[in-house]
């Protein structure tokens, strides 16, 4: 019975259709999105801006202290202490930050399972746990990135094995520590999901065996995110338990708590289980919401859960062993209790992680603010005066602009000349590439001819065949075309980069025309025709069948074309209605539409005689060899057969291939015809492309002779241009403490708004 009751624990929630577990699986108390991440998101997007307020402070510092050794009158010495007193305001708060975690503190009566509670949700035995008053101090537990735990005790740094925890917290061991003392227990966050989301639990003495509640709350209280008061299912919730919270409600504004109605496994042996779950959940639900006001009715049924942290705990150490939990470990109806166990982790993890967030960085983003407030206040002076200061010394330098001004007017003229030469280059090349296309195309019979491989007409090898046909096709092709085309082409182009170097260089200073020489490329250029037959003719389909060239569909085709014959044997006069100027090429010349109906006419009487029974076709045969004789039949039907018999041996692998290369140049030709305006653009796009990168590169070298002149211009201008470099980066400063700001904001919006 365990062992299936095991198996059902470890079903995944999809599959159990829980719609309220939140899609946790219960067997390795692991969740999908856990809320938990919304407090580490929070804190490393707040820790991510503060270090981005850091580096910028750190920024305007030395931006300062330039500004000051440049004895520029800019920045006062009172702005200037101000920005330098942030650095450390800003360095302590990082400090806060990166100890900041989220704290549960866990109360209640002695022997109630605090401690138990608390190893079912870090899934192993760390926290002392028995009959009776087992804790004796408090307990805290937190996360360690080393692969062993270890304990601290107050006033000492020495690492304690975790074994000692019995003898130092034990109530019922001889060198207990005193009852508000503490003990660190640093647990590997590799063995724990929640310590690894910065989640630190404190364990707690009974709150009825002690008077110093006051002194607990101030010590260990006042910076929990979440309190948990575990309670005992076998007994009501007392007054002692009611007087803590009150005195914690008193110290802080509406704590959150959650109430934990423990060992409620005992209800499987109650007959009224259903009356007394009402009884306790009337009088906590009452708690909460009339005497301590904490939260509203909607949240109260959140904060109360019927649990056994006993049954939790052994389930999970024997699921993560990987071992069936024992038979009578498990009370029935354990699921549900499980079920509740994990409701109340999801709960508490929403809670306490956006309860931290509120509480741990409210504060921090405001002080945040502030600092950038008033740095944006010593930036946006700075920026004001310098401006002043820029436009009182522009003055002395527009008149050294006018030679600058000329060289730029000069180059705009030049590049509309030379756009206007590369587009009357471009048109060009495309009409000589088209024409050069179109004369190949004309002679691509004798191109096919040439193509000497062996013929085969099975389909595998006919296959090969034509692939090797594509590859020949376009090669040649190419070649051809490179031929014609290339030389005249590339002797085109570097005239044209000549002359565009010479206009250029007559703009540009002596000493930089060898430098302007230097960016014609030494390469020569090719030019590329990309005809690509294996796909252009990927749909091209032979007929190497055998036709009897004086078959009744034969002489049809001789007689009226054959689109007209296929039109007349179907009684479709379609091909008939156009006129002979849209007839299609292989059509017979010079029938008229009279003649194509009569000849319609007889071959539809001769089929329809044929077609008949046999006693008809005896009947024409005997009027046909009165009327001609049976000699005369016989030898012409000799001679018929002879021909057929001549045709049919003669239709051999050499007629086969002779009539595939005569489809595939019909076939070709008017696919090569379809792209030959494609060609011949992409030709005239290719050279447009030498063309004009050759141009851009000149225009660089132009632009850096632009720039050499500035800088001589500039010789007399280094004041204006420290003023604007002052300038700018005060501006940048500015708006960087307005996007740190808007950061700011944006964290408020998305963590501190949203988690009230």
């Amino acid at each position: 019975m365990s062992g299936v009751l095991n198996r059902q624990l470890t079903m995944d929630d999809s599959q159990r259709g829980q719609g309220d577990a939140g899609g946790r699986q219960l067997g390795n108390g692991h969740s999908q999105g856990s809320a938990l991440q919304f407090f580490g998101q929070a804190k490393k997007r707040i820790n991510d801006i503060f270090k981005e307020i850091g580096e910028y402070i750190v920024e305007t510092d030395k931006f300062v202290d330039d500004v000051m050794l440049s004895g520029q009158d800019i920045i006062s010495q009172e702005c200037c202490r101000v920005v330098k007193g942030f650095n450390e305001r800003v360095n302590g708060i990082m400090e806060i930050l990166a100890r900041d975690r989220m704290k549960v503190a866990f109360f209640g009566r002695t022997s109630n399972g605090k401690s138990t509670v608390i190893n079912a949700m870090l899934r192993d035995k760390i926290m002392p746990s028995g009959i009776g008053h087992t804790t004796h101090c408090f307990i805290q537990v937190e996360g360690t990135d080393s692969s062993e735990g270890f304990l601290l005790t107050e006033g000492s740094d020495q690492p304690q094995s975790i074994g000692s925890i019995k003898q130092l917290a034990h109530n019922l061991s001889s060198v207990k520590l005193e009852e508000n003392s503490l003990v660190r227990i640093l647990w590997p966050k590799s063995k724990c999901r929640l310590l690894k989301e910065d989640v630190v639990f404190v364990d707690s003495p009974g709150i009825d065996v002690t008077q110093e509640l006051d002194s607990w709350i101030d010590k260990y209280c006042l910076d929990a995110d979440v309190f948990v008061l575990v309670g005992n299912a076998e007994s009501t919730l007392m007054q002692t338990e009611k007087n803590f919270f009150h005195k914690v409600s008193a110290r802080l504004s509406k704590p959150n708590i959650f109430i934990l109605q423990n060992r409620w496994d005992v209800s499987v042996l109650e007959e009224d289980a259903d009356d007394v779950r009402k009884q306790h959940s009337d009088r906590n639900l009452q708690f909460l919401i009339d005497e301590l006001k904490v939260v509203d009715k909607k949240e109260a049924e959140d904060r109360l859960y019927f649990i056994s942290a006993r049954e939790a705990l052994v389930s999970r150490l024997h699921q993560d062993k990987g071992t069936p939990t024992p038979t009578g470990s498990l009370q029935e109806g354990f699921q549900i209790r499980m079920f509740e166990f994990a409701n109340f982790e999801r709960k508490f993890e929403e809670c306490i992680s956006k309860s931290a967030v509120q509480t741990k960085f409210e504060q921090h983003t405001a002080r945040g603010k502030s600092i950038t407030s008033e740095v944006r206040g010593v930036m946006e002076n700075t920026y004001t005066r310098s401006l002043e200061l820029t436009e009182e010394q522009l003055s002395l330098r527009r008149e050294k602009n006018d030679e600058l001004d000329y060289l730029g007017k000069q180059l705009k003229l030049l590049t509309q000349e030379v756009k206007d030469k590369i587009r009357s280059m471009v048109e060009d090349v495309e009409r000589k590439v088209a024409s050069a296309l179109n004369d190949e195309i004309r002679r691509l019979s004798l191109l096919v001819e040439d193509f000497d491989r062996p013929f085969h007409p099975d389909t595998l090898l006919l296959n090969v065949y034509k692939k090797e046909m594509h590859a020949h096709v376009e090669q040649t092709l190419g070649r051809n075309l490179q031929l014609r085309c290339s030389t005249v082409l590339l002797q085109a182009i570097t005239d044209t980069q000549n002359q565009m170097t010479e206009r250029l260089s007559a703009l540009l200073p002596n000493e930089t025309r060898q430098h302007l020489y230097n960016q014609i490329p030494k390469r020569d250029f090719e030019i590329a025709y990309r005809l690509d037959c294996r796909n252009l003719c990927a749909e091209f389909r032979e007929d190497i069948e055998f036709r009897f060239s004086f078959g009744p569909a034969a002489l049809m085709q001789k007689l009226m074309g054959s689109k007209s014959a296929r039109s007349a044997l179907l009684g479709s006069t379609s091909s008939i209605s156009h006129p002979p100027a849209n007839r299609a090429a292989g059509d017979a010349p010079g029938f008229t539409e009279h003649d194509n109906e009569v000849l319609a006419s007889i071959l539809s009487t001769f089929a329809s005689l044929t077609s008949r029974s046999s006693l008809g076709t005896v009947a024409v045969a005997g009027v046909l060899a009165k009327a001609a004789g049976w000699r005369v039949i016989a030898v012409t039907g000799a001679l018929y057969g002879l021909l057929y018999l001549y045709e049919r041996l003669t239709w051999t692998t050499k007629a086969k291939e002779r009539a595939f290369k005569q489809q595939y140049v019909e076939y070709a030709s008017s696919k090569l015809r379809l792209i030959v305006d494609l060609t011949s653009s992409n030709c005239s796009h290719q050279v447009q492309q030498e063309l004009s990168s050759t141009f851009a590169r000149l225009c660089h070298q132009a632009d850096i002779s632009k720039n050499q002149l500035k800088e001589e211009i500039k010789v007399l201008d280094l004041v204006i241009e420290k003023l604007k470099e002052t300038t700018n980066k005060a501006k940048t400063l500015r708006n960087k403490a307005d996007w740190l700001d808007t950061e700011l904001n944006s964290f408020t919006s998305s963590y501190l708004t949203d988690s009230t």
